[in-house]
């Protein structure tokens, strides 16, 4: 075999990079990380954080030093989760790269701060993504428009939800999510309903939130569970009527 590779005009040199797609709530918007690329190509244009893989670093590590270096961001406690490879012959003018592409999704992520070869990172609305506004490098805007599609289903399967809430939360924290993500409003009666009627996506607390004004809200924390049963569909979730 390693002379069939040898004598092969099949086998090019090939590269391994990770790049991540981060999500947050801030001031009640869904945002994705970005950063400004101080280097060709692409130099100047927004990118998802990312970089090589290093000899000897799995493609996790990779990724948690990637996003430590270009935004200054610590993901140890973040969810994080491979979304896929990419592999596209053309996706990189410098040769053949492959990308191993990480979801990370965090609770009011801080202000980033760019370094090594970003030159500046920031949050970004999504619906800048959407709606055309960015202008991304590399395949960048059809792995974020993947990945975003990815939060929205695995919220309907999944306890992902619960990761961009605090450790402890309302049950209006864990609506308001939801409602970010999927772009509508939700019946306050009928999330209640079904949240609390899924077991193990949440436990009580036994503590209660204090608002300076109205009544206490029950405070609970994610449960056991990470698959829903029963799913908390968007098809069939009651949209709130004014």
């Amino acid at each position: 075999m390693d002379d069939w590779l040898k004598d092969s005009d099949e086998i090019g040199p090939s590269w391994l990079t990770v790049d991540l797609a981060i999500f947050t709530l801030r001031d009640d918007q869904l945002m994705v990380l970005l950063v400004e690329r101080g280097l060709d190509p692409f130099h100047g244009m927004p990118a998802m954080p990312g970089g090589y893989v290093q000899k000897n670093e799995t493609l996790r590590d990779g990724a948690l030093r990637e996003l430590a270096e270009e935004a200054g961001i610590d993901g140890s406690r973040l969810h994080l989760e491979q979304l896929g490879a990419y592999a596209d012959p053309g996706r990189d003018p410098r040769g053949r790269v492959v990308t191993v592409a990480y979801l990370a999704l965090g609770p009011h992520l801080p202000a980033p701060v760019g370094g090594t070869d970003a030159a500046r990172a920031f949050w970004a609305p999504v619906a800048h993504l959407e709606d055309g506004t960015l202008d991304l490098a590399f395949d960048h805007r059809a792995i974020l428009t993947e990945a975003l599609e990815e939060v929205r289903r695995k919220i309907e399967y999944t306890a992902a939800a619960t990761a961009f809430c605090a450790e402890t939360f309302t049950l209006r924290d864990l609506r308001t999510v939801y409602q970010v993500i999927w772009g509508r409003q939700l019946d306050p009666s009928n999330f209640r309903r079904k949240i609390l009627n899924t077991t193990g996506f949440v436990q009580p607390t036994g503590d209660q939130w204090l608002p300076p004004t109205g009544r206490p809200a029950a405070l609970y924390r994610r449960g056991q569970a990470w698959l829903l049963n029963p799913p908390l569909l968007r098809a069939t979730t009651t949209v709130q009527r004014s």
